[in-house]
């Protein structure tokens, strides 16, 4: 980052004398750079990010107005203005995606939209695009700086995800809707699998097999999760439910669960 230029600087003639104008027409955008660096420096985004906004007004096919832009995505980031972060960042990308930058452009406002996760009991379409955005971080540019924080952002996301497809599985267990319960904890254990979620989707799984007499998937899912989780909470659950009936976890290899789980197990 450039260094910070003292006053001193001689503005032109059209300088407005208005104590209210913050912006000088004719002010260099080198100088309006460094004053929004200072303004970072001194732990205040939102004053920063409006100095970064200047440039972009002012002085908008400069070199400076591409750093500005970048800039006042990060100001707008720490600042706590995810939206407009995102809608900055997007902007730069779309304007120089070739740029050395772009890669952190794209991380800040992946970032961006995951902090705009909402609750777990709120629609999950947030969720699901700061997922997307974090992934491209992935994708785009496996070796930078930014992906393996953008790696473990995926993680928490994919398991919120996973919590909102529980959530509404339980309540469907609880409504006795066996079928629309099973779909909600399949999404989880063959889109989710690496969630923490998904020792409970089993169970829940065997649950509702139990329920709906389909005895040989219910004790495949129990099987599994025993395979896989034997200290689980979870099996230990689901074990006692299978024994209810007078029966044993027993893995069916042909059944969609064990094929889930690496294809089944010889």
């Amino acid at each position: 980052m450039a260094a910070f230029l003292v006053a001193g600087l001689a503005l032109g003639g059209c300088a407005s004398t208005d104590k209210d104008d913050v912006v000088v027409p004719d002010e260099p955008a080198e100088k309006i750079y460094n004053e929004g660096l200072t303004l970072l420096r001194k732990n205040d985004p939102q004053a920063a990010a409006k100095r970064f906004e200047d440039i972009d007004r002012l002085h908008p096919y400069s070199e400076w107005a591409r750093k500005a832009l970048l800039m006042n995505t990060f100001a707008n980031y720490e600042a706590g203005n995810y939206d407009d972060a995102i809608s900055s960042g997007k902007r730069y990308l779309a304007m120089h995606p070739g740029s050395q930058d772009a890669a952190y452009a794209q991380y800040l406002v992946a970032s961006a939209l995951y902090e705009n996760i909402p609750d777990i009991t709120r629609d999950q379409r947030k969720t699901q695009q700061a997922l997307d955005a974090l992934q491209d971080v992935v994708n785009r540019y496996p070796d930078s700086e930014y992906a393996a924080t953008a790696r473990r952002k995926i993680e928490v996301a994919r398991d919120q995800l996973a919590g909102k497809e529980m959530m509404i599985g339980r309540y469907y267990l609880k409504q006795n809707n066996f079928t629309g319960a099973i779909n909600r904890f399949k999404t989880v254990v063959t889109k989710y699998q690496t969630t923490r979620q998904t020792e409970e989707a089993l169970m829940r799984l065997t649950e509702a097999y139990m329920a709906l007499g389909v005895v040989n998937e219910a004790q495949t899912s129990a099987a599994v999760l025993g395979y896989n989780y034997p200290d689980s909470t979870w099996y230990k659950q689901a074990h006692k439910l299978v024994q209810s009936r007078g029966l044993e976890p027993q893995e069916n290899k042909s059944s969609w669960i064990s094929r889930a789980f690496s294809g089944g197990r010889s």
